[in-house]
């Protein structure tokens, strides 16, 4: 199994990618794992808390069970990945289940923060993205599928978004082995990667 890390600030266009990759490549070989569907459940907490907790910490993520899932495809398991509501901000019953293919796509801003996720890797991209673009796309999405105003995307941003981005996620880049600069909408980035996986997939 040959298994590509896609990182990036939030609103750097790593779905974008992603689906630019599919479009290039058999993707009946490909597998896609997604940091948000490893947010810790926190249903125990009322709403009004909820929707003013930290994603974009280390922490709120349930690293364990994603590093365990990834080992388990690896081995040819196919597993059961867990699901996220960002409406509720709680973790579903539903589970998505991920069959073991040759090329396993693991996408989140905070991947490359994590060394033994970085030590499960074959290729680590990071998407560079200007701050001012990201936000844009960060209103857009929130208002449209995570039921937030515009106001409130943009207070959340500058109170965790930013400062964990300059904390964690930016300084994460250090670990990737190829940057795409302006994100998921490099034609020619998208180009390169799918290459890359045809490669494998032929081998």
């Amino acid at each position: 199994m040959f298994i590509i890390g896609i990182a990036g600030g939030s609103g750097s266009g790593k779905t974008t990618l992603v689906n630019s990759i599919l479009e290039r490549v058999p993707f009946e070989q490909i597998s896609l794992l997604a940091q948000d569907s490893y947010y810790k459940d926190s249903s125990h907490l009322p709403l009004e808390q909820r929707r003013v907790l930290n994603f974009d910490h280390p922490d709120s993520i349930e690293w364990e069970l994603m590093l365990a899932d990834i080992k388990k495809l690896k081995s040819g398991q196919a597993v059961e990945c867990p699901t996220y509501s960002y409406l509720t901000c709680t973790r579903q019953p539903e589970t998505i289940h991920i069959e073991p293919r040759k090329i396993l796509i693991v996408e989140g801003i905070l991947i490359l923060t994590q060394p033994a996720l970085c030590d499960e890797m074959d290729m680590k991209i990071y998407l560079e993205v200007e701050p001012d673009h990201r936000l844009s796309r960060i209103i857009e999405r929130d208002m449209e599928s995570r039921g937030r105003t515009a106001q409130e995307v943009i207070k959340r941003y500058y109170k965790t978004v930013r400062p964990m981005h300059e904390e964690f996620i930016k300084p994460s880049r250090e670990r990737a082995d190829m940057l795409v600069m302006g994100g998921g909408l490099n034609a020619k980035a998208a180009d390169f990667i799918s290459s890359a996986i045809l490669g494998k997939i032929r081998e």
